[in-house]
């Protein structure tokens, strides 16, 4: 499964009610923006070619926050429904003949652009369909998965993801170690959120 490197889209899933939050946590502030609008910026100033962001509750607002930055937006009318109904929508809106989709969650501001290249670029050398970061022996996000996944991906239901593959195809995953913990750094809860804007985090 050799690709070129700048064949990889993005999907990043912004969709959710933030339950456990008690407020939507992709708007909360972060770094003199939103949790969604670093994550999005990280994002495009990476290798990334083509990034859809699914959107759901709080859309109006969630459209205000992502403002004029170079994204298809999509609203997904049954982002209740589970984060596969979001997974779907977005990719419903990719040449399914893209070599790799790379699968973003919105709650992670503080991944970086470098990490987001050196996943593409394992996807374009490992002879996997399913690319995984690795933090301290720990999986993180994003992960990337070949288009040939999608027909499957779009049977999912529930509140399962891109991750689902994982459990479902495990000779298929390459890991790659990374230095970043953004990767395993959710923004879920209060505690995580303040632990995460901590100011050290605010001068990247």
């Amino acid at each position: 499964m050799t690709e070129r490197v700048g064949n990889v889209s993005a999907v990043l899933l912004a969709a959710g009610k933030s339950e456990r939050m008690g407020r939507n946590k992709l708007l909360m502030p972060f770094e003199k923006d939103t949790v969604v609008g670093r994550t999005l910026d990280k994002l495009l100033a990476s290798d990334i070619n083509h990034v859809v962001v699914v959107v759901g509750s709080c859309a109006s607002e969630m459209a205000a926050a992502i403002g004029q930055r170079p994204v298809v937006m999509i609203f997904n009318p049954r982002f209740a429904r589970g984060m596969a109904t979001s997974l779907i929508s977005g990719l419903s809106m990719l040449n399914l003949q893209e070599g790799f989709i790379m699968v973003v969650l919105g709650d992670q501001p503080l991944v970086s652009s470098a990490t987001y290249n050196r996943l593409i670029s394992a996807a374009k050398e490992a002879g996997k369909g399913i690319i995984v970061p690795v933090y301290q022996k720990k999986r993180g996000n994003p992960i990337l998965i070949h288009s040939s996944y999608v027909p499957e991906i779009l049977h999912f239901a529930g509140d399962v993801g891109g991750r689902e593959l994982l459990k479902r195809y495990p000779l298929d995953i390459f890991e790659v170690a990374v230095s970043d913990s953004g990767v395993t750094a959710n923004v879920n809860t209060l505690e995580e959120y303040h632990r995460y804007i901590k100011p050290e985090h605010g001068s990247r």
